[in-house]
């Protein structure tokens, strides 16, 4: 194995290592929520714009946000920023990207939780199961210790 693709192993390997192959694809999660936001922030103050049809995916989303009128924007500005920060933290090991995303995670099982419940979402039932194994993941001895080890 040549000098390069050892390290690699070794890097992914490693429970030692900083960073997991999980933490790194949280934070990439993380950072596309991010961007998605960003791109519903555009949308939303361009109608008819070039992001028009991604309403599409969602038309009710399309008729929910209008609804909210600005507030719209001031929640999809904080999703944004707070994804952000979460992709971040994740990526630098640092405590509050680990917090952060747990506190996303668990906001968006819960109001899953409800909507399914409620009626108002059945499909959001696909969701239950994968944040519920992405919170398991984070609250993991294993991946605990990598975060609150580094006390910051």
């Amino acid at each position: 194995m040549n000098g390069c693709r050892r390290s690699l192993f070794v890097m992914l390997q490693d429970p030692n290592h900083r960073r997991t192959i999980g933490i790194t694809a949280l934070s990439a999660f993380f950072a596309f929520g991010c961007i998605i936001a960003l791109s519903t922030i555009i949308a939303l103050l361009t109608p008819g714009g070039p992001l028009e049809p991604m309403w599409r995916l969602n038309p009710r989303a399309r008729q929910e946000f209008g609804r909210l009128g600005g507030w719209a924007l001031v929640i999809m500005f904080s999703v944004a920023g707070a994804c952000g920060l979460a992709s971040i933290g994740l990526w630098r090991i640092q405590r509050y990207g680990y917090v952060l995303a747990l506190v996303l995670l668990v906001v968006n099982l819960v109001g899953d939780f409800v909507n399914v419940l409620l009626g108002t979402e059945p499909r959001a039932a696909v969701g239950i199961p994968i944040a519920a194994a992405i919170v398991a993941y984070l609250l993991s001895l294993r991946v605990r210790r990598r975060f609150l080890a580094r006390g910051q």
